[in-house]
């Protein structure tokens, strides 16, 4: 099956876990209950699924009854899908007896876990826990609490300093369509795949983040207008022109765009900036959408 990858950022130079001792996976994906919930690996053979037999029993329609199988072996411990309707993936790659380090991210259907093994769990167990309250665990973005922080701050040093700043606001058009017809899956895949395509269009100065649902925000430091609706048309192009597929299906995907930016002297919350760059993104959709809109 023809898969969207997950884009996700591995650091190969991490060791292979040589023991069953303390290794955990971390659910981290989708938010709920679930959540931060840690299932430590005290078996040399475990079974995710959707059956309440599996060693690691998982609620949700995309998992298959018997998903995956993660073994423990000499070199460390290894995932494998067991001929599941939607996959499993150790970070990019389709799991067959694939090692898994630490670090890693298991991608059992439309669920996410990190695998932890190294030399103390319980630190990185909480180290994770504070990465999940700052980071969108979907799209690996900054989350609304991290994008909230990063405007308060900026505001006050930009109106401080009489320094520019520009905030750009867009979402998916007709995101509703894509999860009617091709389904929630293919949905949080295009998430995933779209932020992965622009995390690279983003400046160093600037701060791409998941503001919700299907809503995307870009902060850019020391940016005017001119410059931030270069950049917004810099991201609406690369959408437009990437190919987004599913299951071997391509479909065409395309942003709408709200620029806002802090004109001299004008003291501005976060709630205020967003909501001007909200109304440029509501006319770029009365607009005719993947356009777009600036003041």
């Amino acid at each position: 099956m023809d898969m969207l990858p997950v884009t996700v950022q591995v650091d190969s130079k991490r060791p292979l876990s040589r023991t069953c001792k303390d290794a955990c996976l971390v659910h981290i994906y989708p938010a709920g209950p679930c959540m931060g919930m840690r299932h430590v690996l005290e078996k040399p053979r475990i079974v995710l699924g959707r059956e309440e037999g599996c060693d690691i029993s998982i609620a949700d329609s995309s998992v298959s009854r018997r998903h995956s199988l993660i073994e423990m072996g000499i070199d460390g411990f290894a995932a494998t899908d067991l001929d599941s309707t939607n996959g499993t993936y150790v970070n990019n790659t389709p799991a067959n007896a694939t090692p898994m380090s630490d670090g890693d991210y298991l991608r059992v259907g439309n669920c996410l876990f990190r695998f932890l093994a190294g030399g103390n769990v319980e630190a990185d167990y909480h180290e994770e826990l504070y990465r999940l309250a700052i980071i969108d665990a979907l799209t690996e973005l900054p989350n609304t609490r991290h994008l909230m922080d990063c405007l308060e701050r900026e505001l006050a040093r930009a109106i401080r300093y009489g320094r520019p700043l520009s905030l750009i606001l867009f979402d998916i058009d007709h995101f509703k369509e894509i999860n009617d017809t091709l389904g929630h899956l293919a949905g949080d895949l295009t998430l995933r795949e779209l932020a992965g395509r622009l995390r690279g269009e983003v400046c160093e100065d600037g701060l791409l983040a998941r503001y919700g649902g299907e809503e995307f925000a870009v902060v850019l430091i020391e940016t005017g207008l001119e410059r931030a609706v270069e950049v917004a048309e810099r991201l609406r192009r690369a959408v437009a022109e990437h190919e987004f597929r599913f299951e071997g299906t391509p479909y065409a995907v395309r942003v709408s765009l709200g620029v806002a930016t802090l004109r001299s002297g004008e003291p501005l919350t976060p709630k205020e900036f967003i909501q001007q760059a909200d109304e440029c993104l509501y006319r770029a959709k009365r607009r005719g959408r993947d356009c777009v809109v600036s003041p």
